[in-house]
């Protein structure tokens, strides 16, 4: 999950304001629309108790002039709190509800669903030269995201050639965390490189019939190869995770329990930082519960007597998926947005735990 996305909201105090806007580029009236959401926005936000500086924040960057397609719909999140726009982010696409909201943390879990998860993954561009490596995805930073060039001996054989490319691959492949690999280029070059890659790595490596290494080569198709292979890792890692859950939801009896469902358990495993992955689905019944919480990431309980009796004076409301996100994010743990709902968990909100725990005997 692009839990790099969360970082300038995590551990930042509210009250926020957050807004989820459909903006619509190009048309006639762009500006006057422009000032009409704005206006409409901002009139909400401070109904529901913000600050002039803060609506005021919202509102400017509402108007702004942006670029995009004429006609086409966008969708746009801003995150703002004490009259600053902390995070201000493009969605993929207009957002199925667009919304304002004010409260104590920030409505991050819409953006989470929308985005979705980021795998990495490692590109080969090749031909008889040599190749082009690079990768993408959240936790490829700094080195990583530029490109590397292996260029291989003229006098080689196309053996040699291939093995040294390869030993490439997997060497970026091991340092990356990355999660599938994505060969481009003419046929023959493909199935050599492939043929002289270690076995695991042949497992999740794949093959785009498109493109080549010269600049704007067959670039749509091979960026839709891509996205299918990134939305394929994706959707395995979620049924992974899935697996994982119900595994440790079912562990008794003198074996570690590894799960947690339900939210006085959540509550309680993150707060003690015993949350390792944390599972959300998109339209659970129990996201929406209300746990309280202090402008502490640390600070969330089921009741605001109990934060209270920790030394919270003003403990507040908040939804539970947001509240367990921050949480969540900050202890460093995964987050993975569950999309298919038979494979949720019950209220849609559970957790794979750190360490052990024994079960009581019976």
């Amino acid at each position: 999950m692009r839990l790099s996305l969360l970082r300038p909201v995590i551990d930042r105090p509210g009250p926020w304001a957050t807004v989820y806007a459909d903006i619509q580029h190009g048309t006639e009236d762009v500006e006057r629309e422009q000032e009409l959401l704005a206006g409409a926005t901002t009139a909400q936000l401070f109904a529901l108790g913000a600050d002039e500086a803060t609506c005021g924040a919202i509102h400017e960057a509402l108007v702004a002039p942006r670029r995009g397609e004429p006609g086409v719909h966008a969708g746009r999140v801003l995150f703002a709190a004490d009259g600053v726009i902390v995070l201000d982010t493009p969605l993929p696409g207009p957002p199925a509800h667009p919304f304002a909201a004010w409260g104590p943390v920030p409505r991050v879990t819409p953006l989470l669903a929308a985005v979705g998860d980021d795998p990495v993954c490692v590109v080969v561009r090749l031909d008889r030269a040599g190749a082009d490596l690079s990768v993408l995805g959240e936790r490829a930073t700094g080195d990583d995201r530029s490109e590397r060039h292996v260029r291989t001996p003229a006098q080689g054989t196309v053996e040699q050639s291939a093995a040294e490319i390869a030993d490439a691959v997997r060497e970026a492949f091991e340092s990356c965390g990355a999660e599938a690999v994505v060969l481009i280029g003419e046929a023959h070059e493909r199935h050599l490189v492939h043929e002289k890659l270690p076995e695991p790595l042949r497992a999740v490596t794949y093959e785009s019939e498109h493109g080549a290494r010269a600049p704007g080569a067959e670039r749509d198709l091979v960026e839709r190869d891509i996205a299918q292979v990134r939305a394929v890792q994706e959707r395995d890692h979620e049924r992974v995770v899935t697996d994982l859950f119900r595994a440790g939801e079912g562990a008794g009896g003198t074996v570690a329990r590894r799960a947690a469902s339900g939210i006085p358990a959540l509550v309680e495993a993150a707060r003690e930082h015993r949350i390792d992955t944390l599972l959300v689905a998109a339209h659970g019944t129990d996201a929406a519960r209300q746990v309280w919480v202090g402008p502490g990431v640390d600070q969330l309980a089921l009741r605001g007597t109990e934060l209270v009796e920790l030394g919270e004076d003003h403990p507040a409301c908040a939804r539970a998926d947001d509240a367990l996100v921050r949480s969540v994010a900050a202890s460093g743990a995964e987050i993975v947005v569950v999309h298919d709902p038979e494979q949720a968990p019950d209220g849609g909100l559970g957790a794979i735990l750190r360490g052990t725990e024994e079960a009581p005997r019976e």
